[in-house]
């Protein structure tokens, strides 16, 4: 029986590099001499620290481009609140990896209602859906990418 997953992950590689490049064009860029400014990457999650809001700003278009360069998709970022200080301002984006129980419930409901003759699964944080025809499949993977759930999908584990 065919059968795929529905992901959401990104290459962790690729991220540190993208952190990496990020904190060279900091410390090379001519508004930010002095600052201390630098991006600290831990685990899935990413602390900007500078100075003012507006650097911090700065520093989240630069990690936007140093990332998207890499090939992870931005969607998978989720940049939580700026806290400011008189000494500094820091912020974090969690990189979010898997596809969380709600999104999940969510995509099943719309495969669904989509009255495809296939059978979806939740295994963790991936979506396993399978059927009898290969174009049932195909037709799934097209409905999902229209489909906007707030994620980067990707298809994997395609079977005959």
């Amino acid at each position: 029986m065919p059968s795929f997953d529905v992901v959401s992950d990104f290459d962790s590689h690729e991220a540190n590099n993208g952190v990496d490049q990020a904190n060279r064009e900091v410390n090379t860029r001519f508004d930010f001499k002095g600052t201390g400014s630098k991006y600290e990457i831990e685990e899935q999650v990413i602390t900007m620290i500078t100075q003012s809001d507006f650097q911090l700003k700065q520093m989240l278009d630069i990690l936007h481009q140093k990332l998207s360069k890499r090939g992870i998709n931005i969607a998978c970022l989720e940049e939580q609140d700026a806290e400011v200080t008189n000494n500094g301002a820091r912020q974090q984006v969690i990189l979010r990896r898997g596809i969380d129980a709600d999104r999940a419930r969510k995509l099943v409901k719309q495969i669904k209602t989509e009255k495809l003759k296939v059978q979806t699964a939740i295994q963790g944080d991936k979506l396993r859906v399978s059927g009898k025809k290969r174009d049932d499949l195909q037709n799934v993977i097209a409905m999902l990418k229209e489909f906007e759930i707030g994620l980067p999908l990707q298809y994997e584990n395609f079977r005959d």
